[in-house]
């Protein structure tokens, strides 16, 4: 009845193969989020998070964006 097999190394395969996988996505998350994390916004998307937050109105946003056009 007693399978050694389960309560030795083997039984804790799915935890170095969970760990293993978690590891692998971390890195590629790591190394794809990299250049697009060094990039600088620009001022009209700065500008369009600020009113999407609704730190401004809508009048003040489109002055801002119409001075940002010219």
């Amino acid at each position: 009845m007693y399978d050694g097999h389960m309560f030795g190394f083997g039984g804790f395969m799915w935890l170095f193969w969970l760990l293993l996988i978690i590891a692998i996505v971390w890195i590629v998350k790591a190394l794809v989020g990299t250049p697009q994390a060094g990039r600088q916004k620009s001022a009209l998307e700065l500008l369009e998070e600020r009113y999407a937050r609704g730190e401004i109105e809508r009048n003040e946003f489109e002055q801002k964006k119409r001075d940002l056009s010219d």
